[in-house]
């Protein structure tokens, strides 16, 4: 089957609850999104596994949950005051529509065209000169709104971390090479917000800085971008549409001396994932001297310290929500009739296994329910006797579950039930008891 198009996992992610526009009875608002009970629980389960893969399975790093509101000198002190805007251009035709240069400009060029004359893309009118669009949302602190309670909602969570880098240092009995990681909402008024939720104004990140030894920065830089690639790989991403794209010289940060992307093929085209950045000690270095504390880590045996240089992988928990649907959606015919499926890694999907009666009557729902309340206790589950057998399978089909479990008269007879196999479409009896270790072990092994 041709790849999804993003209308196609649009359209099936509003049908199914997985992710619909926010606030869309007064008609929404520009790219904000809520997710439904399914949508939940994917996100859930994606969090999961990185907390899994950055915490439970390695002993370096540690977790931090820090404030979205931080004092405003973050912020003067991190740059983000002075240079975190975009260049902002306007339509002066017909439709007065904003725009970012740059993206623009970037159009432009693969079409092959002149990027130093690029037109308003909706009506074709001119452009206004550009002008710099700061993306941080300023809001007050108190009843008086004036300079001195000025505030900002984060852009980003990796700030947080470096103001609780000492903290953390006195506390988890850490020494560098170590981590400090954190899942967190961040929020940025971008001018051209779009693609479904690619690129949203509040949006979670799932960010760790990695404190390192100068001189082992460009070891550890090369390790994690290996990483974290191998990590979409896990999550059942198809390695060919996944790539790791170095940042040439004119796109790194002043302060990064490697950046590399983890880009995935979505239907809009390679586009960034996650990003993985050699930091330097520029963050540390900015919020010791403006604080006026010394952040340096110090050998106790040596008494010598130094600030420590930091590799910071930064992934989108959207986007990767995002590849993960666009790569799982598909397409097949069976008795003639084409069937929708989300074909999800048994790891992320929404519902592990989903409980059937054949029929709604002969103690088929009662012995159903018996079997789900005993799997529920340890896999999500979920029971279903409405409707067609066939129609009840579509509708898990398309969530994701890669399971199905139907109760039928046999059932009555030797105690077993109907095992059915997403993908394969394979159906096997396997008997009531050590129902729940066959399926974990089944999950455990994808």
């Amino acid at each position: 089957m041709p790849a999804a198009t993003m209308d196609e996992v649009v359209a099936l992610c509003k049908r199914r609850g997985l992710i619909f526009p926010a606030s869309e009875i007064y008609g929404g608002i520009a790219n904000t999104y809520d997710y439904g009970h399914y949508g939940v629980l994917l996100k859930r389960n994606v969090t999961d596994a990185w907390w899994k893969a950055m915490i439970q399975e390695r002993d370096d790093i540690v977790a931090l949950d820090s404030a979205i509101i931080q004092h405003p000198k973050t912020w003067e002190a991190s740059g983000h005051l002075a240079g975190f805007s975009d260049p902002l251009v306007q339509c002066l035709g017909k439709c007065k529509k904003r725009y970012r240069l740059d993206h623009l400009q970037e159009e432009a060029v693969e079409k092959g065209e002149d990027p130093a004359l690029v037109k308003c893309p909706t009506c074709g009118g001119d452009l206004s000169e550009p002008r710099a669009f700061n993306l941080m949302f300023q809001t007050n602190i108190g009843p008086v709104q004036d300079e001195g309670s000025t505030v900002y909602l984060r852009p980003e969570t990796a700030q947080g971390i470096f103001l609780d880098f000492k903290q953390t240092l006195n506390y988890a009995r850490k020494k560098p090479p170590f981590g400090i990681a954190q899942i967190g909402k961040s929020f940025r008024n971008e001018i051209t917000p779009g693609n479904f939720i690619f690129r949203t104004l509040e949006f979670e990140q799932m960010e760790m800085e990695f404190f390192v030894p100068p001189d082992e920065a460009e070891q550890w830089y090369e390790y994690w971008c290996q990483e974290r690639l191998s990590w979409y790989v896990k999550l059942g991403i198809n390695p060919e549409r996944l790539r790791l794209r170095p940042h040439d010289a004119e796109e790194l940060s002043h302060y990064s001396s490697g950046t590399s992307d983890v880009e995935y093929l979505y239907p809009i085209g390679w586009s960034e994932l996650e990003g993985i950045a050699n930091r330097g000690n520029f963050d540390l270095t900015q919020h010791a001297e403006h604080s006026r504390e010394k952040l340096e880590w110090k050998d106790p045996q040596t008494g010598k310290g130094y600030l420590p240089h930091v590799i910071e992988p930064a992934a989108g928990l959207g986007r990767t929500m995002l590849a993960l649907l666009c790569e799982a959606y598909d397409q097949d015919d069976i008795g003639g009739e084409t069937r929708t499926v989300l074909r999800l890694h048994p790891t992320v999907a929404p519902i592990k296994v989903a409980v059937l009666p054949l029929l709604r009557k002969d103690g088929h729902p009662e012995k159903a329910r018996e079997i789900y309340t005993a799997l529920r206790k340890r896999l999500s589950a979920e029971y279903d006797e409405g409707g067609h057998i066939g129609k009840r399978y579509r509708r898990q089909d398309e969530i994701g579950t890669p399971y199905g479990i139907t109760v039928d008269h046999q059932t009555f007879e030797d105690d077993t039930v109907t095992l059915r196999d997403r993908d394969s479409l394979t159906q096997e009896r396997v008997p009531v008891e050590g129902l729940v270790d066959l399926l974990e072990a089944k999950i455990n092994a994808a």
